[in-house]
C-alpha cells in the first residue's frame, strides 16, 4: 500500500557538557547521533582536546535556518540561563529518581 508522507530532514540544536572541565559545547547538525560520535571520537577540532563529553539537551527544529537562530540564542546570555536552569532541573529529577530506588 503506498503511503502519502513526505520525507522531511529535522535539524537538532544540541549541548554537550566536557567531564574534564564541565564547559558547554553548543552545536547543530541533521544527524544527532553521527555528529556526537564525532565529539567523542575527537574528530572536531573545537572539542577534542575537552574530551570526553555528555549530551546534556538537545532540540529539534524542521529546517537549518531555525536551528540556527536557536544555536544563537542558547550562546547568548539569556540562552546560558535558560540551559543553566534545565541543568538544574535534570539534576533534581536525576537525585529524585536515584533516592526513590
Amino acid at each position: 500500500m503506498p503511503r502519502n508522507t513526505t520525507s522531511r530532514m529535522f535539524f537538532f540544536v544540541y549541548v554537550l557538557q566536557s567531564l574534564k572541565d564541565n564547559k558547554l559545547y553548543i552545536g547543530y547538525t541533521n544527524n544527532l547521533k553521527q555528529r556526537i560520535e564525532e565529539h567523542q571520537k575527537g574528530k572536531s577540532f573545537s572539542t577534542k582536546f575537552r574530551l570526553p563529553f555528555q549530551l546534556i539537551y538537545f532540540e529539534g527544529g524542521l529546517d537549518e535556518n531555525d536551528a540556527k537562530r536557536r544555536e544563537g540564542y542558547l550562546k547568548t546570555t539569556q540562552g546560558r540561563r535558560f540551559l543553566g536552569l534545565r541543568l538544574i532541573q535534570y539534576q533534581r529529577l536525576k537525585k529524585a529518581l536515584a533516592a526513590g530506588r
